[in-house]
């Protein structure tokens, strides 16, 4: 007769794994990591003990990162960036993947940082990416995940502090003077594009994705607006779009351009703002500043990003006085409210909040003289 199987332990290439039932606990299924079979057993006692205590008198047993990086991975297969997580996880499974969950803190992280900073050498902001999932991956364990006896996964989540990063790029709000520049050295679909978004405070794909069948009339108002459907928004949720009355001078030039996307270059799509072109463009507003502006060209124009449109619009809105809550509506920060909660009044609030800043902008700038010269 062959061996039998020892209960609870099936190998599986050169690893003995755990795959046990056990009552009032459930199933668990794990690899001891080993390839002898004694000390196999002595971990599956080991474990089985910890399951006892955890029951009998409610101390919660011993859980690697590995497996909690794993938990984390199956909850979250909808997030957007999930593939980028799962990256990360992998990237850091050989320096904590076997650790106990209490075993991983600042400390124990110091061999991973050192490892990818000085031979890897990667960013800070890279490693900081990565410390953010361990982070997330803790505090989750500490607060949301429980067995069956009620116990959290982790008794308490460690500080996990991010390093330093001063070669981070800082976001840069344009002044107004700046902008003029900038937007007219951009081509005039782009600066139609730019225009649009430092009014409204829109995300880059969000602006390239609009379509005429999200604008809805407001009547009463004599204007309309856009809502962003929630797979195009960052953080899933309905995007209200107000149209300050530039916004809404860019929206009627480019009316007849296609039906239905709302901003094109010669019939087809846009993909991004921030393209070769918004680069050239930006190359050479840089090498005018000085004779334009009469100072030299500040590091942050000379890197100005697409993304600093919309910190430049949420900059304006505060020093307009436009309070908290109507900038994160105007700004798209809130999650969770649908546009169909606004009632009239309320739109008319957040318009006049976002014409406030429209003072800074001349007719007779190149920006608009570009988007008339379209129609």
């Amino acid at each position: 007769m062959g061996r039998r199987r020892p209960p609870g332990l099936i190998k599986r290439g050169d690893i003995w794994h755990i795959d046990k039932h056990v009552k009032g606990y459930g199933r668990i299924c794990e690899s001891t990591g080993s390839s002898r079979f004694k000390e196999a057993q002595s971990i599956l006692t080991h474990r089985l003990e910890e399951i006892r205590r955890a029951m009998v008198f409610g101390i919660r047993p011993t859980r690697t990162f590995r497996e909690a990086a794993t938990k984390y991975l199956n909850e979250n297969l909808h997030k957007r960036s999930i593939g980028r997580d799962a990256l990360d996880l992998r990237t850091i499974e050989p320096f904590i993947g076997a650790l106990a969950l209490n075993r991983v803190h600042d400390g124990t992280l110091q061999a991973f940082i050192r490892s990818r900073l000085h031979e890897d050498r990667v960013a800070v902001g890279t490693v900081n990416r990565t410390l953010a999932v361990v982070r997330r991956v803790l505090n989750l364990a500490a607060r949301k995940w429980r067995d069956d006896q009620g116990l959290t996964w982790l008794d308490i989540s460690p500080l996990i502090e991010l390093l330093p990063d001063d070669a981070r790029r800082r976001p840069y709000p344009l002044s107004w003077e700046e902008q003029r520049l900038l937007f007219s050295e951009l081509p005039p679909h782009l600066a139609r594009m730019a225009l649009f978004k430092v009014n409204t405070g829109t995300r880059e794909q969000e602006v390239v994705q609009l379509r005429w069948d999200w604008e809805f009339r407001i009547p009463e108002l004599r204007t309309s607006v856009f809502v962003v459907p929630r797979e195009y928004v960052k953080n899933k949720s309905d995007r209200l779009v107000v149209l300050n009355e530039v916004a809404l001078s860019v929206i009627n030039g480019v009316r007849r351009d296609h039906p239905t996307r709302v901003f094109v270059y010669r019939g087809r799509a846009v993909k991004r703002i921030g393209n070769a072109g918004w680069q050239r463009a930006r190359i050479r507003a840089a090498n005018r500043y000085e004779s334009v502006i009469g100072e030299p060209c500040p590091d942050g124009f000379r890197r100005c990003r697409v993304h600093d449109l919309k910190h430049t619009f949420g900059r304006r809105l505060r020093a307009a006085g436009v309070g908290f809550e109507d900038r994160q509506d105007l700004l798209g920060h809130k999650s969770g409210k649908v546009t169909t909660e606004y009632s009239a009044p309320e739109l008319a609030n957040l318009i006049a909040a976002s014409n406030r800043v429209c003072g800074g902008m001349s007719r007779n700038t190149p920006a608009p003289t570009l988007i008339r010269s379209t129609r």
